[in-house]
């Protein structure tokens, strides 16, 4: 939703709606602001649903012309043309009059002087429930923008929960705003819209199988937040685009006559990989551009099941296939209904060609997802579900509803964002209970995952795990098809180093639920020692200094309090000494806020907190890894050298697998999160060019990476190696780099270099 300016007018539900606000007779009338007009929404209607109800259509029209009244967005278009567009948008997926009606009405509870029982009466109850769905909370007034993002994603989630119409019409309301998000001025804002799209309503779209909205979302984020690696991708494309063009247009027609031949209906195209895809891909997989496979895929779509199959087999014999590059989504669906088999052949000319086959019906449901299943059932217009499940689909908020089992476990607001960004993450592991019950969960999962996603009192009584009939240690990834058997215990007993131990959302709100009240001294300690030092860099002493009115601030009942909710990260150390000392000057206030280098010593106890920080223990941050703020962590407890923390994929940690007494699981700080700077290394191979070093260094600075040191090595003709050394915020910052690093033609390989 777009801020909206000037009041509306009381409603008049006439049957024609308003021309919109008349230019002046200076401007042409070619200028006027283009939108769609009610005849033609109607029609877009009515061209899928013949039975639709006009008349309620035309009051939803004319009643949001009406409320927004003279309100303009930041383009200076009437501001009634934005939910007009958003109807528009969910017409192209033919969904039902209910939800036309809703897109209509969406803004005006929150922009106009309509309340939810003025909707009820107006359009009837169902209506009114996915209008006050979609609204947001924005009129709440609370201390941080992280707890308002909560706040709207909780309400969201019990509202999509319900009915997965809101959701659509969310979806549509959020590509409209972000296809005109060039009209916001300040790039703060829109730096915002975009990274909540991007970490939000994106993979909410895929969750529910919108590929189509959910590939421009993320395209239009990526244009905002990264526009130098965008520009850096597309330009690459547009040179493949020379090199390959024919080969594309050759291996479509061969791939066509061998099925022909076979007497196999079928449609075959190439398709690009969007910019951001590449992106994604450059950040996950230690490769270079250039070593990409999948630039160019080809779709195969024919008229059934069984064609899929033959068609597959047919491919395979007359190209070889890539070992470890063949997926079967058709007999073991994604979570989202998305059905197709994938594979990777070496096809003409030693090209390597990625093809997803499937049918028609297939093909619909992996673009528009849940959309795909609106049609007449029984002479009314709606959501089919039973003809999605006939489909081999399954019931599409089914994921939804585990993140509002992640409500139900409590918790503070970040606590509820970071949980339920893990739970859209569809990165796909699949693995069964000993009675072949198939278990769907993310990339990187653990048993304790597992034992969470089968049920939350299987997952608290969990003390152990067997994988393909083998007893394994809890930390132990899962792979594409293991059997997992969980051992359990008499009665639930969840220890505080689990809480390393599991990547979906679910698992982690359930053990944090249980640990909750066991490490309040644990954050009071971090809270008072945050504290201590924001004291000490601002000059001031703590002693004789009244903590009482930022107690009466932030509502806490005791300092204890305080502590604890400065220690978890829901106060800063610098808002409270903003109300003990207002008069702060800003040379005290930089020194406050300043990023803390995360480094050994004395200060390291407010970056890390688990299982081995007892008092007297010393705290080494490896040097093999060099350890960041997002990364999975661990102490190996070290005789007469302390706890030395490191990345759960160190190399060194291979030396220490038997030794099981040693490992204290270990998580970073709120502070370590939000304030910090690290040193870490990128280990590369670049071309022997001119210039290309300095292109590096102008790549890293522009990502917002500091260079500390620069190590050249194995300088050949063509290419050298090299180790940089650089200062960054945490392992997202970290991946970014690497990724900017690998859309350069410069740079044959960029990695973090791990031990």
């Amino acid at each position: 939703m777009e801020a909206a300016t000037s009041a509306a007018p009381p409603a008049d539900l006439s049957e024609e709606a308003p021309a919109p606000p008349a230019p002046s007779r200076a401007v042409a009338a070619a200028a006027r602001p283009k939108f769609m007009r009610q005849f033609e929404l109607i029609e877009r209607v009515r061209a899928y649903e013949p039975d639709a109800d006009e008349a309620l259509l035309n009051k939803a029209y004319v009643y949001a012309v009406r409320m927004h009244g003279s309100q303009t967005r930041a383009s200076g278009d009437p501001y009634f043309a934005h939910p007009v567009e958003v109807a528009g948008i969910l017409t192209e997926y033919r969904l039902d009059t209910a939800s036309i009606v809703t897109a209509l009405l969406h803004d005006v509870i929150e922009d106009t002087q309509a309340t939810r029982q003025d909707i009820e009466n107006l359009f009837g109850a169902e209506i009114a429930e996915l209008v006050e769905g979609v609204t947001k909370l924005s009129k709440l007034e609370l201390t941080a923008e992280y707890t308002r993002q909560a706040e709207n994603l909780r309400k969201f989630i019990l509202a999509i929960s319900k009915d997965v119409r809101v959701l659509l019409v969310k979806l549509a309301d959020r590509l409209h705003n972000m296809r005109t998000i060039g009209f916001i001025k300040t790039p703060a804002k829109r730096e915002r819209i975009a990274r909540e799209t991007l970490d939000i309503y994106a993979p909410l779209a895929r969750n529910i199988g919108c590929h189509r909205i959910c590939s421009e979302l993320e395209e239009l984020a990526f244009e905002q937040l990264n526009p130098m690696a965008r520009t850096a991708i597309i330009r690459r494309l547009e040179g493949l685009r020379g090199e390959q063009g024919k080969a594309v247009s050759l291996v479509s027609g061969e791939i066509s006559r061998i099925l022909d031949e076979a007497g196999i209906a079928t449609r075959v195209f190439g398709r690009e990989k969007h910019p951001f895809s590449i992106w994604r891909k450059l950040q996950r997989k230690a490769i270079g551009f250039s070593q990409l496979s999948d630039i160019y895929a080809f779709r195969v779509i024919v008229d059934s099941e069984s064609d899929c199959y033959r068609a597959l087999g047919l491919i395979h014999r007359a190209w070889p296939c890539v070992p470890e590059r063949f997926k079967d989504f058709i007999s073991t669906p994604k979570r989202n209904n998305y059905r197709s088999i994938h594979t990777t052949v070496i096809g003409p000319r030693g090209m390597r060609i990625e093809m997803q086959i499937r049918t028609e019906a297939m093909d619909r449901v992996a673009e528009d997802g849940v959309a795909a299943h609106w049609r007449y059932k029984n002479q009314s217009y709606g959501f089919d579900a039973e003809h999605m499940e006939s489909e081999g689909g399954r019931d599409p908020l089914a994921n939804l509803r585990q993140l509002v089992q992640v409500l139900e476990h409590g918790g503070d607001a970040e606590e509820l964002v970071e949980h339920a960004k893990l739970e859209m993450f569809l990165d796909q592991t699949f693995a069964f209970t000993p009675k072949g019950r198939l278990v769907s969960l993310p990339r990187g999962a653990m048993p304790l995952d597992f034992a969470y996603a089968v049920h939350t009192d299987v997952g608290d009584t969990t003390i152990g795990a067997k994988i393909n009939g083998e007893l394994k240690p809890l930390r132990t990834p899962l792979a594409n098809g293991d059997v997992v058997e969980i051992i359990r215990g008499p009665k639930p007993a969840v220890p505080p180093d689990w809480r390393s131990l599991a990547v979906t959302g679910r698992a982690r709100s359930a053990i944090r639920r249980h640990i909750r009240q066991t490490e309040k001294e644990e954050f009071l300690r971090l809270g008072k020692a945050a504290l201590s030092q924001a004291f000490e860099r601002a000059g001031k002493a703590r002693s004789g200094v009244s903590l009482r009115p930022a107690m009466e601030r932030f509502a806490a009942a005791s300092e204890e309090d305080l502590y604890d909710a400065v220690g978890r990260g829901r106060i800063s150390p610098m808002q409270v000494l903003e109300i003990v000392f207002p008069e702060l000057e800003d040379s005290e206030r930089a020194a406050v806020s300043a990023r803390r280098r995360i480094e050994d010593g004395k200060g390291a106890r407010l970056f890390v907190r688990g299982g081995g920080l007892t008092p007297g223990v010393s705290l080494h941050f490896g040097q093999c890894c060099t350890p960041v703020p997002g990364d999975r962590i661990v102490g190996i407890m070290q005789p007469d050298h302390g706890l030395e923390v490191h990345t759960i994929d160190c190399s060194k940690l291979a030396q220490f697998e038997d030794q099981g007494e040693l490992w204290q699981d270990l998580t970073w700080t709120p502070e370590a999160e939000r304030n910090t700077v690290s040193r870490a290394r990128i280990r590369g191979t670049i071309r022997n060019a001119p210039g290309v070093l300095g292109e590096v260094c102008t790549i890293i600075g522009e990502a917002g990476g500091n260079i500390v040191g620069i190590n050249m090595k194995h300088r050949q003709e063509d290419f050298f190696d090299v180790d940089i050394d650089l200062d960054v915020l945490d392992n997202r910052h970290m991946t970014t780099l690497i990724a900017a690093l690998r859309a350069c033609p410069s740079v044959e390989t960029a990695d973090r270099s791990l031990g």
